[in-house]
């Protein structure tokens, strides 16, 4: 029991933040400036890591698809595979890993700073509230780009598969691009754009919460940092099971 204590400990401190979270957004005015500049922020950081990891995503699948498919005669159908893995899985989890890397790290980084030096305690004397002030703009703009950054990571990620379909499998482009719009329908898109909500969430209010809590001066900052990356990670990987087997229940 002893143990596992720490691990209740977290849950139990995520699950309070989130619950202060969601009051505050419902009963504090948004400082639209600083969610415009969080959304901003985010953007930059991570959409060149989504962009990278998407495309070679896309271009090893068609490579290997290429030779596994070609086996039994079915490279006409690498399209609709690529297609499919990538807007309902691939997309949303990598871009949302690349986000917990960079920008889950980069704001636990700043509010691990931010409690070491006292600037939050300085916040709370002014009469401020640290989770209107600091948690709520970096939520709200996790939530909202990582389903962007996932979808611009699908478009990359297709056109990285086409480019190698097509000169490995010699399949034309527009062959490629029409089997994935035959077979890629609205509700596989939602299905992986509705997953990155979940995602960005929980990615925003891990690293917040870590942040926040951060002990121990700079070497703290570096500790806190890295629990937060993995605890996103582990928590993208058990939320998008959960979430895929209640869509496919539903």
């Amino acid at each position: 029991m002893t143990a596992l204590s720490p691990f209740f400990a977290f849950v139990g401190g995520v699950a309070t933040l989130s619950v202060q979270t969601v009051i505050k957004f419902l009963r504090s005015r948004l400082d639209f400036f600083a969610l415009i500049y969080q959304i901003e922020a985010i953007g930059n950081k991570t959409f060149v890591l989504v962009a990278l990891v998407s495309i070679f995503t896309g271009m090893v699948m068609a490579l290997q698809l290429s030779v596994g498919l070609g086996r039994f005669g079915l490279k006409l159908y690498i399209g609709q595979v690529i297609g499919l893995t990538i807007v309902r899985e691939l997309g949303p989890v990598l871009s949302s890993l690349m986000m917990a890397a960079r920008v889950g790290a980069g704001i636990t980084a700043e509010l691990g700073s931010m409690v070491v030096t006292e600037q939050v305690l300085a916040i709370e004397a002014m009469g401020a509230s640290p989770i209107t002030k600091l948690v709520l703009p970096r939520v709200l703009a996790c939530v909202i780009s990582a389903p962007l950054l996932a979808v611009m990571g699908d478009i990359v990620g297709i056109l990285g598969g086409m480019t190698i379909t097509m000169t490995e499998a010699g399949i034309t482009g527009r062959f490629y691009l029409d089997q994935i719009l035959k077979t890629v329908v609205l509700e596989d898109f939602l299905v992986g754009v509705v997953k990155t909500f979940f995602f960005g969430f929980f990615i925003a209010i891990i690293a917040c919460y870590q942040g926040l809590n951060t002990t121990g001066g700079t070497e703290g900052v570096g500790k806190a940092t890295t629990q937060a990356v993995v605890y996103s990670s582990l928590t993208i990987f058990i939320t998008d099971f959960f979430l895929t087997k209640l869509f496919l229940l539903l």
